[in-house]
This record gives C-alpha cells, structure tokens and sequence, in this order.
C-alpha cells in the first residue's frame, strides 16, 4: 500500500499515513504532532495506529535537535525477542504446554508482581548509572533488581508458535517496568515544566535534553536486560520439553517506544517511534498479532518516507474499557479454543481477546512496502501478564 498524504496546515509538515482508515482520535493527534515546530520532513503513520496518551502508538517522527519525552509512552524500549527451536522430534500436546505454562509463571513474576526480597543481581553495566537526578539514582536502585527479569500486565506476554515447518518459536514481549516508568514520568514532567505546550520539547543543546537522552538510553538497555534475563530462565525450560536447544541465529529482537539517532537524507535526526519499530533493508524483525491469532517474523524494506520504520503489532481497535464491556468471557474462549492458556482469567484477559486488535494480514497488506512477511506463526500457547 503506498502512503495516503493528508494535506498539511499551515505551519506543519506532511502526515503520511499507511494504514486504510485512521481511527477517531488519532488524525487529530497526528495533526498535532505535525504542527510542531520542533518536528522536521514529515510524520509517519504505521498500519497498527490507534490512540493513545501524549501520541498516537504508531506515530513516527523526526526532529534535528530536541527530543520529545511525552512521545515516547511509559514503558520506554518496550519490545519483542523471538528465539527458534528447529525441528523437535514433536509437538508438544496441551497436557505438555499446560506444565510448561505453569513453569514459566513459577520462574517470572507476572502482572504486578515483583522479584521479592533483594530481586535479581544486576548486569554490571547496569549498576548504578549516572542518571539525571539523585532521586533517579534511588528509584534505579531500589526498582532495577525487583524488576529485572519480570513481564508486567497489559498486552505483555510469553508465547509458543510454530512455523510451517515444525519449528517452534518462544516469543516474549515486555519492556522496562518500573524502571522506565520512573525515568519516564520524570522527563515528562521536566519538559513540561520548561515548555508551553501540551507536548513540550528539550533541546538537546542544554543540560536537560542532554540528560533525558542519556537518561532514556539506560531505560532501553534495562528493557532489553529484562527480556534477557527472562530468556535465560525460560529458554532452557522449552529446551527441556521439546528436546532441542534454540539456534542462536535464528533469534531476533525489536523494540519501540524510543528515540534514536539515525542518518536520514544525508544529516543525523533524532527519530522518535512511539509503538513503532525501526527495520533496516534486509533486516529481520517480528510483528505479533493477538494472543489467538498468527504473528509474523518479516524483513525489512528500509523505506525512506517511513524513516525505516514498521508497524510493532496488529493494534488495538478496542480500548480496554469497550473490551471489557462488549467481549464476554465465553467469547474469548471461543476465539481461544485451539490455544492453551490460563482459562481461570478468561473474565480479565478479555481486555486482550484477538477481536480487541485488527487483522493481521490487513495491517500486513497496508505496509507492504515496508516489510516483506516471511514466516507466519500459529500460537500454541500464551503466558499473559
């Protein structure tokens, strides 16, 4: 599909948008980032694009010299790791993914719950980084250890697909947690108390923009850790029950929710991806659908108009308000009936039912020119948070 330009008012620079009908709300939080005076070049729309606080998730944009922490969401680096178990000698029934589901919630604190007591060590880079404020420095210390190696709730999940050839695939979806929540509002609030606006910006030439970015990079290397350290208590757990260890390189990890550096006609912008991914031309990345439906393991295409971006998900076309008023329980276990999941939550993980996000192959087809699907997988089972 190629982008559909929505005319630009006076002042603002171009919305490209890809996807086929933009949701209420979410044109006019487009038009609000693109008058911007800090945004540059244009502003792209990914396929999965719905509303959502600050910016709409699937909102891409660029700037030369500010970044824009309340575009970025709470759960900065938030992202996805894929891992490929090739060719088991089976399948695993629903009586195996049922204990091996029951494992996984043994071994990582899911929803709200926290490692207890001291929590887990820290990697030593990830000890006592120099953020931009003391109390930051706290929060970090007293929230990474208890943190580290936990999903979260939400659309936070542990999964187990397969491939067209029998190969099974872990795929794990969380972010930075508490940690980025605190880095997160505080970088919020700092912005807002030196801007006018409803989406006030930094300059990254004073000491402020200077601090948010370095404080936003230890958020997104806390992320990652966190699906790091996660992987390692998990992998061996499927390695066990399938009887064959993941390929390494096979593995592959995406994250939104950031702001990054890159070379973009010829000069370095800072490009922000609020639920949106960043895919060089042949690199590979994965687009989760919902917890009942395919997700799908792409490559990139490297287009320039969407700064090398892609869609991070199916997107919600519910909020979890409608969710909860319009899917019952006995729905969702329908749509659910060929995976194993916890059942006894069925009434709260209608909130996250797969009539709640768009068609897969919708969001797929509109960003056609983005990336190139190259392996569909079928869940089998699914850990929400």
């Amino acid at each position: 599909m190629m982008p559909r330009v929505l005319a630009a008012e006076p002042g603002a620079v171009p919305i490209l948008v890809w996807a086929r009908a933009l949701p209420d709300g979410a044109e006019k939080q487009l038009r609000h980032i693109a008058a911007q005076p800090y945004v540059v070049e244009h502003v792209a729309a990914m396929p999965d694009i719905h509303v959502a606080w600050g910016v709409a998730v699937g909102t891409v944009f660029a700037t030369e010299h500010h970044v824009v922490p309340e575009a970025l969401g709470g759960d900065l680096g938030c992202g996805v790791s894929a891992y490929r178990f090739p060719q088991p000698a089976y399948l695993p029934d629903h009586d195996v993914l049922r204990a091996l589901l029951a494992r996984f919630a043994r071994e990582i604190p899911v929803g709200d719950a926290i490692r207890r007591g001291r929590g887990m060590p820290l990697p030593p880079e990830l000890e006592s980084p120099p953020l931009a404020t003391q109390a930051l420095c706290h929060a970090w210390e007293r929230l990474a250890p208890r943190h580290l190696g936990t999903l979260g709730g939400g659309n936070h999940f542990l999964e187990l697909d397969r491939d067209a050839d029998g190969d099974v695939w872990l795929l794990l979806h969380t972010g930075s947690r508490g940690v980025g929540s605190a880095i997160a509002g505080h970088q919020v609030r700092t912005a807002r108390a030196l801007g006018q606006d409803r989406l006030p910006a930094l300059s990254t030439d004073t000491p402020e923009g200077a601090a948010c970015l370095a404080d936003l990079q230890w958020a997104f290397r806390f992320a990652r850790a966190n699906r790091d350290a996660i992987a390692a208590r998990v992998l061996p757990l499927v390695a066990e029950a399938l009887g064959v260890s993941p390929d390494p390189e096979s593995t592959v990890d995406v994250h939104h929710n950031h702001v990054v550096p890159e070379e973009h006609g010829g000069r370095v912008l800072l490009i922000h991806r609020k639920g949106a991914v960043s895919l060089e031309a042949g690199q590979r990345g994965l687009i989760p659908g919902s917890m009942g439906t395919a997700s799908y393991v792409v490559e990139g295409r490297g287009e320039p108009r969407a700064f090398r971006s892609c869609s991070h998900g199916a997107g919600r076309v519910l909020t979890r308000t409608e969710a909860r008023a319009r899917i019952r329980p006995a729905a969702l276990e329908h749509a659910m009936r060929r995976v194993v999941y916890d059942r006894e939550r069925a009434a709260a993980l209608v909130e996250e039912a797969p009539a709640v996000y768009r068609d897969i192959t919708e969001v797929l087809e509109d960003e056609a020119d983005l990336v190139t699907p190259l392996l569909r997988l079928t869940p089998l089972a699914v850990l929400k948070g």
